[in-house]
């Protein structure tokens, strides 16, 4: 069988099936993990830190740690659930080995955010601007754990018991953080509201 033949099969597999195959030592098995999870990992990662560099060492991070943990890996877990844990707690880390500074914003990021097709007028795009840094402003005053379970449920749409898994959290109190987050959010971007 010629290695081409191998890749869309494997690209087939769901997570649990390329977790078994990476722990077997297949490294496309791994790949087709990270192709998949990325993204939505360094989605978590970016808010949580406000930079794309310190994201993109994050979702690094998270996923040689997942591989040097394969073997701890239980079946019947949600593996999008295990990696957002590694995520989240490599985020925390990165957190507290970091001096708390302001939250840069990416740039880029927001352009892409504030295009229309239309074209957006100048006015929009600093208004667009002005919203994403007071956004961060305002995910910086979350504590972790608001902030991730915040992001989780708006930005990832997770289900509450996903994000409770997650974060080692009851279902009461995934509930609460979240709402703890949300009024937050709202006191934090309230003059942003246009009328």
């Amino acid at each position: 069988m010629s290695p081409i033949s191998v890749i869309p099969q494997q690209m087939q597999l769901d997570d649990v099936a390329a977790v078994a195959q990476a722990r077997n030592g297949n490294q496309e098995a791994f790949r087709v993990l990270v192709d998949r999870h990325s993204r939505s990992l360094y989605r978590l990662a970016f808010r949580m830190t406000g930079r794309a560099e310190d994201a993109e060492d994050i979702v690094q991070e998270t996923f040689i740690k997942a591989y040097k943990q394969l073997s701890r890996f239980e079946a019947r877990a949600n593996v999008s659930t295990w990696l957002y844990r590694i995520a989240f707690n490599s985020a925390v880390d990165f957190l507290r080995a970091r001096p708390r500074r302001e939250a840069a914003t990416d740039d880029q990021a927001l352009e892409r955010l504030a295009v229309a097709p239309e074209g957006p007028t100048m006015d929009d795009l600093v208004y667009a601007g002005q919203i994403g840094e007071q956004l961060q402003l305002a995910l910086g005053g979350l504590s972790e754990r608001e902030r991730a379970a915040f992001l989780m449920r708006h930005y990832h749409g997770c289900s509450i018991e996903e994000i409770g898994n997650t974060l080692g959290m009851k279902t009461n109190a995934t509930k609460h953080s979240i709402f703890r987050a949300v009024r937050k959010m709202r006191v934090a971007l309230q003059g942003f509201a246009r009328s």
